[in-house]
């Protein structure tokens, strides 16, 4: 029985009951050591649904995927059945076959796919205590699951500690386990065994704070092992006083078995019988610590009643003592599978330097690597390190643990190990190396002016005839960063960013490719700052004898030519041959996609984001998928397809949150404002651009923020609150927003703005600086616009030749507001036939675009002119969700809910889900009536 917990076991309650009714959840308990969390997992483990259950353990932390696999074992035999990528990743993450380790997103994808699979016939509930102590690895693949839950009837409950710092959970409802209540906590004491004084009872009842744990453990404690009102204790260090006060009462042979299994972690006891063996202690040695209820087992498995025991056991040991267990586990450890296991045991029982140890921790760090397990590699590197006999194999190891906490996003860390690295006299074979730690350390920082001179000095240092160095060669597949120029690059978080170092320390000498690979890193942090950084990035790259069979060669030309110059070279040559000489696809060109749109190249960018797009969805790379959504959305909102980018969006913004994608949650926040702007949402528009430029991006400063200033403008525009609109366009003409992308669409609003409010300086910098624009692009539909910016800044008639130049643009959205303002023009000259031409023209695109301001700006018109309209009238998509959208388009082109789940990182019960809630609202009752409708963009 439970006291004092109605309300928790009423939310647990609501989870179960919906499993059952097919619907998930999940949900996170916070609490104190002892407050109870365990207790409410126990509770829902009793409600009669079938359990899977998993555990942080602290020793196994730095071990990918030890937790996952203690959850999922029981499904096992489910995996063959699941989709060929899911499958090949889970059997490689849990070291299964020969596969490599595919993206760690992929992962949690086929653990979602699993559970689905294994709550086919009813509901599952999945419980993980000790989350704060989950491996990384597992860590993100449950939660990824667990943000992907929405109609296969599972439910996911993470037990962890009060800070979020300890385990991280956005996006997921979080409950806080308070102390009991003075009744229930009363309740809960007189129930035990010991009887208390009134005095004891009462100091009992207020130190606890209504810790379950306290008031169960403390009383046998009071006036003896106890602390005196003086010197109170804080609690965790009197449950762990308590808990050794009942240990030590034990023989010495059970206190032995007991430490063994403290210092192994682990649950399983075999090994833990092994290693006691060794020490002079067998299995019957532990029934009287399973007499006095301080552990169970299963004989195969072993539970402690509770962390603070195991770790009242572990620490209240001699030195000596534990150092023995360690050797014992270690030799217990001696199968291949268990090779990591018995390297961190060799560790922990080491007291100085040991080079065998240290090169069984530096294989360790390997295999943890080629599993994505980025933290697990960063502590062994690490220990090796401190356990290496030579300075230079030790600087070299904490190299690769800098380079990869870089890759695991720990920017302090990586710092903090390069700093030690350069400090235990690294030579100059790692000083490039080092310093691209610290070039993406301050990108990740927000300081792109020191990245940019350290990624200038590192290319320049690779260049042949310089100083040689190492060769960083990025991620295990050689893959660059993931972004385009508006992309914070290279800041260790899991979205596709390549690393800064070979982890197997390859060297080499004057590598143009590589200095190529720096510098288009150097062009991310150079947009941040100005065209003259840029200018000075392309002029170091011009000066490198690129190799015509590198990868990256075609890339960096483009880069030279499209971004720094902002002139048009050809996207699909550059993106064909830098495929043919064996570029990582998607992960290199990715990038050509955001300087694609600098020279306004969308219909290639909307090509090629599509092919890449494509092969992300096949290879299961989710990590590169939202910055690619990005480019693809932009593209086709430039091309007159708002919804199609509103969908492409919004599954971009949920995966950047499921993967912890900050800078592009920050991005496809801003864009998705843009495109409420666009149909008139206001309340849409705020709330995604407040969130957009929040803080935790960055605030001003955020990588978002030139979008988000962009979104308001257009919908203070399109409402007529011009200077609303001047003053959010204004933040478009200051460096460095006014040389991205949205700074340079957002050119002929500044141009429209001025003309109407009549200040004509204003318009003609924003002309001037789209005429030039359109001279360096080349682009027909920049002309275009820049001749409708010179009708509105024209006097009289000689306005009307630039209109009608102006409609050459070919472009939905933008030709319908040419012939928006050419018809309030004709209006005003009393021409009132071809006035109507002109805005009934325009009126039906920005109907059919849902661009309701615009539409009204048209109606409004036409009104004026004593024309009548019918209201606007919306496709069939536009009652669905974002989400329903795209399955409903995916299964009007005939794929099944596997296939669309498989493409859209979803269960195929949440898409059978989706489909069920959207056939009512388009009035339609199978797959096949899908077919016969017209999906507009």
């Amino acid at each position: 029985m439970l006291h004092g917990r109605d309300a928790e076991q009423a939310r647990i309650d609501e989870l179960l009951a919906a499993a059952r009714a097919g619907r998930s959840g999940a949900l996170v308990l916070r609490g104190e050591a002892g407050i109870g969390k365990s207790a409410l997992l126990d509770y829902a483990a009793a409600q009669g649904i079938p359990t899977v259950r998993s555990a942080g353990i602290e020793s196994e932390a730095e071990l990918p995927f030890a937790a996952l696999h203690l959850l999922v074992r029981p499904g096992m035999a489910l995996v063959p059945g699941l989709p060929p990528r899911q499958r090949e990743a889970l059997e490689a993450a849990f070291g299964l076959g020969d596969g490599t380790p595919a993206d760690r997103m992929l992962i949690g994808l086929a653990v979602l796919t699993l559970l689905a699979e294994e709550a086919a016939d009813g509901p599952l509930l999945c419980l993980i205590d000790d989350a704060h102590w989950l491996d990384r690895a597992s860590a993100e693949a449950l939660l990824f699951a667990a943000r992907r839950l929405d109609a296969e009837g599972v439910v996911m409950v993470f037990a962890t500690r009060p800070g979020p710092d300890d385990f991280p959970a956005p996006g997921l409802l979080e409950l806080v386990v308070p102390g009991l209540r003075p009744e229930a906590a009363a309740a809960l004491l007189d129930a035990g065994p010991v009887r208390l004084s009134p005095a004891e009872r009462y100091r009992l009842l207020t130190e606890s704070g209504g810790n379950p744990l306290a008031l169960l453990e403390l009383p046998s404690t009071i006036g003896t092992t106890g602390p005196t009102r003086a010197q109170p204790l804080a609690l965790t260090q009197r449950l762990q006083l308590a808990f050794h006060g009942r240990v030590t009462r034990l023989p010495a042979a059970t206190r032995t078995v007991l430490l063994v299994a403290a210092a192994a972690g682990s649950p399983e006891l075999a090994p833990v019988l092994r290693a006691a063996d060794t020490l002079g202690a067998t299995l019957d040695d532990l029934q009287p610590a399973q007499d006095a209820e301080l552990v169970r087992t299963d004989g195969s498995a072993l539970t402690w009643r509770h962390p603070l025991l195991r770790a009242a056991v572990y620490q209240g040991s001699a030195l000596t003592q534990r150092l023995a267990a360690h050797r014992a586990l270690a030799a217990a450890f001696d199968t291949e599978d268990t090779a990591d296991l018995h390297a961190w045991h060799r560790a922990c029982a080491a007291t100085g330097p040991d080079e065998t140890t240290a090169t069984l921790l530096e294989r360790t760090a390997e295999r943890a690597r080629r599993r994505n397990g980025f933290h697990g590699a960063v502590a062994a590197y690490e220990r090796a390190a401190a356990l290496g006999v030579t300075e230079r194999d030790r600087s070299r190891r904490l190299v690769l643990a800098a380079e990869m906490a870089t890759e695991a996003g720990l920017t302090d860390r990586a710092v903090a190990l390069a700093e030690r690295a350069a400090a235990s006299g690294a030579d100059s074979s790692v000083e490039l190396r080092l310093a691209l730690v610290r070039a993406q350390a301050d990108f990740a920082a927000g300081i792109p002016a020191s990245a940019h001179r350290r990624l200038l000095a590192a290319a320049i240092a690779a260049r042949p005839g310089d100083r040689g160095g190492p060769t960083p060669t990025g991620d295990p597949d050689g893959a660059t960063s993931t972004g385009d120029p508006n992309e914070v690059a290279g800041t260790g978080d899991p979205d596709g960013a390549a690393g800064t170092g070979d982890p197997d320390g390859a060297a080499g000498t004057g590598d143009p490719g590589m200095a190529a690979r720096i510098l288009m890193r150097a062009v991310h942090a150079a947009w941040y700052l100005g065209p003259a950084e840029i200018a000075e990035v392309a002029a170091v790259l011009a000066t490198l004898p690129l190799a015509e069979g590198d990868p990256v060669t075609p890339i960096a030309r483009y880069l030279t030519t499209a971004v720094a110059g902002q002139r048009t070279v050809d996207l699909r040559t550059a993106a064909a041959l830098a495929r043919a000489n064996g570029a990582d696809s998607p992960a290199d060109l990715v990038q050509l996609c955001g300087s694609g749109l600098v020279v306004g190249q969308d219909e290639q960018v909307g090509e090629l984001a599509e092919e890449l797009i494509g092969e992300c969805r096949e290879q299961g790379r989710i990590g590169v998928l939202a910055p690619l959504l990005f480019f693809r959305s932009e593209a086709q909102l430039f091309a007159g397809r708002p919804g199609a980018a509103r969908v492409g969006a919004e599954e971009g913004l949920r995966i950047a949150e499921d993967l912890g994608q900050a800078h592009w949650v920050g991005q496809l926040s801003a864009f998705l404002a843009y495109l409420a702007a666009q149909r008139g949402d206001e309340d849409a528009t705020r709330a995604r651009a407040e969130r957009a430029t929040a803080e935790e991006f960055g605030g001003a400063r955020a990588v978002g923020a030139s979008w988000a200033h962009a979104a308001l403008g257009l919908l203070a525009l399109g409402q007529g609150r011009l200077e609303a609109a001047r003053a959010e366009l204004a933040h478009m003409a200051v460096e460095p927003a006014c040389h991205h992308v949205s700074g340079l669409r957002a050119l002929p609003d500044r141009i429209e703005v001025a003309a109407r409010l009549g200040a004509t300086a204003d318009g003609a910098a924003a002309l001037a600086e789209l005429t030039a624009w359109a001279e360096r692009a080349d682009q027909d539909w920049i002309t275009a616009l820049a001749a409708r910016g010179r009708a509105l800044l024209a006097d009289g008639p000689d306005a009307e030749p630039h209109f009608v130049a102006a409609l050459a643009a070919n472009r939905p959205f933008d030709e319908a507001r040419t012939r928006l303002l050419y018809g309030e023009w004709l209006r005003r000259e009393k021409r009132k036939v071809d006035a109507r031409t002109q805005l009934e023209q325009a009126l039906t695109v920005f109907d059919r675009l849902e661009a309701g301001p615009w539409g009204e700006r048209a109606r409004t018109e036409l009104s004026a002119l004593g024309v009548g309209t019918a209201a606007a009238s919306t496709g069939p998509l536009s009652v669905l969700t974002p989400q329903e959208s795209q399955i409903v388009r995916l299964a009007a082109q005939g794929l099944s809910n596997r296939e669309i789940a498989a493409r859209l990182f979803l269960s195929h019960r949440t898409v059978g889900h989706h489909l069920y809630k959207a056939y009512p609202k388009l009035g339609v009752f199978s797959r096949a009536e899908l077919k016969e409708l017209e999906f507009t963009e």
